[in-house]
């Protein structure tokens, strides 16, 4: 760790100052490379010290400044005092990212309610806690930017992660609210959400799983660096909400227009669709409950087909999205057409290895 003394903080004041949640892997990561990069200095947090550590000195070696505090995220104690510690060392918080998340690769039945808790202690609250945090700070002076680092799966839940799922709807919801809030109160802090698309990150090295094989994003999948680039590009430029990806929009507009249809696609496509080949290691560790040692980087296993570009842009210059989402939905009805009939048979072949009873 750096000596907190008075020349050290003197160095970094000068420079804005961004906070970001699950900074030591994937989209959080990226993130705080691209920042890093930019100038900023970061106040980096997650669970595992050593891996924030890696983090700081990447970010000190392209010329950035970082100062770790590792905890949980479904702390809020702990939350808070990080966001005090960070703002007395590098000065006042300017951005706030919350990221860190955990999920569950189940079908329901197979889940327990401590398992649902914990997804929803980290993945939901720990943006609750985030945020609140970052508003003691941004009050006060009336500035500053919140991003919420969302899904398309805020608009349409998936087979096989409902409490994820489940997660980020609330973040949804809860992001709306605090919005009408401080547009009562005319307040100038800036709230966004980014909808994500799938990302080639760590979680399907790590996430705990109940099904037969390795978990997978479901494609088409794009690179955490593709994510952090938009954070950053929309942190200058805020907007309402930014939608990330053509899959992104097709899935949220189709889901507008014929949900039943999605159902039935999902249910056809996307419990083989989130597997591997490769039978579940019994030995697998999991960071559901404690960070994994070792696994910590910003890319995952799907380098092969992941894709270092994606469309983006604020949700409110989709001004044609009545027209886009019956596009979308007629797309989505050739292709479920198109997946029922190319993988009945191959489905029917799988379905004893993949059935989750």
């Amino acid at each position: 760790m750096h000596d907190e003394g008075s020349g050290y903080q003197a160095t970094i004041r000068s420079r804005p100052v961004v906070v970001i949640t699950g900074a030591s892997a994937g989209v959080g990561r990226a993130i705080a490379h691209r920042f890093g990069r930019a100038g900023y200095a970061i106040g980096l947090i997650a669970r595992d010290a050593e891996a924030l550590e890696e983090v700081r000195r990447e970010i000190e070696d392209a010329g950035g400044q970082a100062v770790v505090t590792a905890l949980d995220v479904a702390d809020a104690s702990a939350v808070f005092a990080a966001a005090d510690r960070i703002a007395s060392t590098l000065g006042p918080i300017d951005i706030w990212i919350n990221d860190a998340m955990v999920t569950v690769f189940s079908p329901v039945w197979r889940m327990t309610p401590d398992e649902f808790r914990r997804v929803t202690d980290v993945t939901y609250l720990g943006f609750v806690h985030g945020t609140m945090a970052a508003l003691r700070h941004m009050r006060p002076s009336n500035s500053g930017t919140i991003i919420q680092i969302g899904s398309a799966l805020a608009y349409r839940g998936i087979p096989l992660q409902s409490a994820y799922c489940g997660a980020k709807y609330a973040i949804r919801g809860f992001t709306d609210s605090l919005r009408s809030e401080l547009r009562h109160e005319q307040s100038r802090i800036k709230l966004m959400m980014l909808q994500l698309p799938a990302v080639n990150t760590p979680q399907f090295d790590w996430a705990r799983t109940h099904m037969p094989r390795t978990p997978r994003p479901v494609a088409p999948v794009v690179e955490p660096e593709v994510i952090a680039n938009t954070v950053y590009d929309a942190a200058q430029r805020p907007a309402r909400e930014y939608w990330i990806g053509f899959s992104t929009l097709k899935v949220i507009f189709g889901n507008m227009i014929v949900p039943g249809l999605l159902d039935r696609y999902l249910a056809q496509t996307c419990i083989s669709g989130q597997q591997t080949e490769r039978p579940i290691d019994g030995m697998r560790p999991d960071n559901l409950e404690q960070p994994v040692r070792g696994l910590h980087r910003t890319r995952g296993s799907f380098d092969s087909e992941a894709v270092d570009s994606a469309f983006a842009a604020p949700a409110s210059m989709l001004r044609l999205a009545p027209i886009a989402a019956l596009l979308g939905a007629a797309a989505l009805a050739v292709a479920a057409g198109r997946a029922s009939r190319s993988t009945r048979s191959r489905l029917r072949r799988r379905e004893r290895s993949l059935r989750f009873g």
